[in-house]
């Protein structure tokens, strides 16, 4: 009896009052970090490059990451670059899956299987319960040990 008048009692209360620790909205991301997302996802890599080399913000792990991407991607591709925003964005955050994911894949261009196989098991860490960016890597690293 007692349960039921204290849950009738909760039942009563204002929805308001019941949802007092939703987490605030989450920051919405900076006009340069969209822009250079939906111009990578166009494959205009030029244009991201643009983008980003225009940003405010040039020290945060993503814009290291999304120039390294676009470096790597554009034609023709400047894989030195690239590979030194990579690094510059694992600096920042050591365990940036999408830094991790894509330098496994340059290193796997420059034929560093070693070197991207050493990226897939930090990927496999920073990937409590597996993660896109694991599963892709690992899919790259098996083509590339299939063509050799």
């Amino acid at each position: 009896m007692r349960n039921q008048l204290i849950f009738s009692a909760l039942l009563s209360l204002p929805m308001s009052a019941m949802s007092a620790d939703t987490a605030p909205a989450a920051p919405t991301a900076p006009s340069w970090l969209t822009q250079a997302r939906q111009a990578i996802d166009s494959n205009q890599f030029d244009r991201a490059i643009t983008v980003l080399s225009q940003a405010q913000d040039k020290q945060s792990a993503d814009w290291h990451n999304l120039m390294g991407f676009s470096l790597r991607k554009k034609s023709p591709p400047n894989l030195p670059e690239a590979e030194k925003h990579y690094q510059a964005a694992l600096a920042k955050d050591a365990n940036h899956r999408g830094a991790l994911e894509y330098y496994g894949e340059l290193l796997l261009l420059k034929n560093d299987l070693a070197g991207a196989e050493t990226l897939l098991n930090r990927l496999g860490q920073a990937c409590t319960f597996g993660c896109e960016e694991y599963s892709d890597l690992k899919k790259s690293v098996l083509q590339f040990k299939s063509r050799k």
